[in-house]
């Protein structure tokens, strides 16, 4: 089963869904000058299937995606174009703000 972290912010431009694969929270991933260190803090500390992160990220304004399995989720559903998407350590992070 493939489970994430999820949550929703309400800010001046819109709502916000913030996901994390669970694999990656708590972890922190290095390469040069750049750092990823998914925390619940900010990916809130609900855990749901992706097919439930899915619904969320479709309704959302901007999105602030972390990990391999919901960033190839976001792409396959058309909410992320691949060239937006960034790796750090080999890890998939991707910010997209709906214009």
């Amino acid at each position: 089963m493939d489970l994430v972290y999820a949550t929703s912010y309400k800010t001046e431009k819109g709502l916000l869904v913030a996901c994390c694969d669970e694999d990656c929270i708590g972890q922190t991933f290095r390469e040069g000058r750049l750092k990823l260190a998914p925390e619940t803090r900010f990916y809130g500390s609900a855990v749901m299937e992706v097919a439930e992160a899915l619904v969320m990220m479709i309704g959302a304004d901007m999105l602030n995606l972390v990990g391999k399995r919901i960033v190839a989720v976001a792409i396959a559903n058309g909410l992320v174009h691949p060239d937006a998407v960034i790796r750090i350590a080999g890890v998939p992070h991707v910010q997209v703000m709906k214009l």
